[in-house]
């Protein structure tokens, strides 16, 4: 007999990413004001949304820049003081302090000495995320050149991976060294890849690669692991990679961040894109990548495939760890209650799913460039807050419906969002769009 679902929890994160390009360090914290001026404030409102658990960042970067912990003693003093959860990141899609990066060979074992550092200053942590999202950060930082160290090549990328989820192991054994019972919060792009039938081949290494980090964590990968090979061609030793399957480290909680864009789709049709968008994560392959609601006309998987997909896969509590869109309010409010839906009907399916994350809570500073220019470009989340006034969106009632187990009633809800309609393509749907199959869709969509 099934067991009924336990009520899905709410839980918030404020963007925290220190990323690095060149010598210049881009701060979400600092830019928005949230570690020092508003933090008090800041933490009131986010309260009175009903989250239980926080996503807060102990980065790593500020700690060895300022050698303080006060910044650090202050948030987690008043998050607790406030009946909620932290979640303790130590690093948010950057590449350490001066001193290290991504391709360090000591890169691992600096991290698990600041891990041992925070455990012991607060040994009441009990949940950790020591690296979020490893593998775009990997890629972003050492496939793609965007961010330190620079690097354009798959060997890099893959080196990096290994690092980061080496130093997730030793962090964790480091903290567990000091509170034995920390949960390892695992946090990962939750995308998925579809292609063209012509890229089978790389539509395959894509879907293995996609699952890479977490098998390795979880001690998976041994000699008959599809990706095995790939990683022993890209320079990872063969002890190196069989090292995680002596030291699992599975999490205590997979969570999976998902955006509207986070789903890629793979096309050799070439001639139908800009130029500069051919090439593919080597800018050599025959492709085009591109996010799939903008091509494939066939329905998405979305939050309920995603974390059933994963439940299946490792039979671990799941979540969505970040939740957020940027455009429109009504469109931010339509993205979030399907989240939240997906969530459901996840957990109706079987999976153990424990949260829906409202993920930047007080908006984010130039992730439309990718964090590469300091543009000045700002983008709302929960609270719009550009100049640090906290000013509330219409998520924030949504946010407490859902938080109190109520059912949502914002008008918005009537309509689809933009990536439902049939506006949403930028380029020749694929497979073509069948007129009578988009109607029923949209009416699907009515109709829900």
């Amino acid at each position: 007999m099934m067991k009924e679902p336990v009520p899905l929890e709410v839980w918030g994160g404020v963007e925290c990413t220190i990323n690095r390009v060149g010598d210049t360090f881009f701060d979400q914290y600092g830019r928005s004001g949230h570690r020092d001026r508003h933090l008090e404030a800041d933490l009131e409102r986010i309260a009175s949304l009903g989250v239980r658990a926080l996503r807060v960042g102990l980065q790593w970067e500020h700690f060895e820049a300022t050698e303080s912990w006060e910044s650090f003693d202050c948030m987690l003093d008043r998050v607790r003081a406030l009946g909620i959860r932290p979640i303790a990141g130590l690093l948010h899609h950057g590449s350490g302090p001066p001193g290290t990066d991504l391709l360090d060979p000591r890169f691992p074992e600096k991290l698990a000495a600041y891990a041992l550092a925070v455990a012991e200053r607060y040994p009441w942590l009990m949940d950790y995320t020591p690296v979020n999202e490893p593998q775009t950060t990997s890629r972003f930082s050492c496939l793609y050149g965007h961010w330190y160290p620079h690097h354009h090549s798959v060997a890099s990328y893959a080196r990096a991976l290994v690092h980061e989820l080496k130093g997730i192991v030793l962090a964790m054994q480091a903290i567990r060294s000091v509170q034995p019972a920390a949960r390892l919060i695992h946090t990962e792009d939750g995308g998925a890849t579809f292609a063209t039938e012509e890229l089978g081949a790389f539509h395959q290494e894509r879907a293995h690669r996609r699952w890479l980090g977490t098998d390795l964590l979880c001690g998976l990968v041994d000699e008959a692991h599809p990706m095995l090979d790939f990683l022993l061609r890209n320079g990872i030793a063969r002890q190196e990679v069989l090292w995680f399957r002596d030291h699992p480290c599975p999490p205590g909680v997979l969570g999976l961040n998902y955006y509207v864009t986070s789903d890629r789709f793979l096309d050799h049709r070439t001639e139908l894109y800009p130029e500069y968008f051919v090439g593919g994560d080597t800018g050599r392959e025959p492709l085009v990548d591109i996010e799939a609601v903008r091509v494939r006309s066939q329905p998405l998987p979305g939050v309920a495939g995603l974390l059933t997909e994963a439940w299946q896969r490792y039979k671990l509590p799941v979540a969505i760890t970040e939740a957020h869109l940027g455009g429109a309010p009504a469109d931010q409010v339509r993205w979030l209650a399907q989240v939240w839906q997906g969530a459901q009907a996840a957990q109706r399916a079987g999976a153990q799913v424990e949260a829906v994350t409202v993920w930047a809570l007080l908006g984010l500073w130039n992730w439309s460039n990718l964090c590469t220019i300091d543009a000045n470009v700002y983008e709302p989340g929960v609270f719009d807050s550009p100049d640090g006034e906290l000013r509330e969106s219409p998520l924030v009632p949504l946010i407490r419906q859902l938080a109190h187990g109520e059912a949502p009633d914002d008008p918005a809800l009537g309509q689809a969002g933009w990536w439902q309609r049939e506006d949403r393509f930028a380029y020749p749907p694929y497979p073509p769009l069948q007129r009578a199959a988009a109607m029923e869709e949209a009416l699907s969509v009515s109709r829900s």
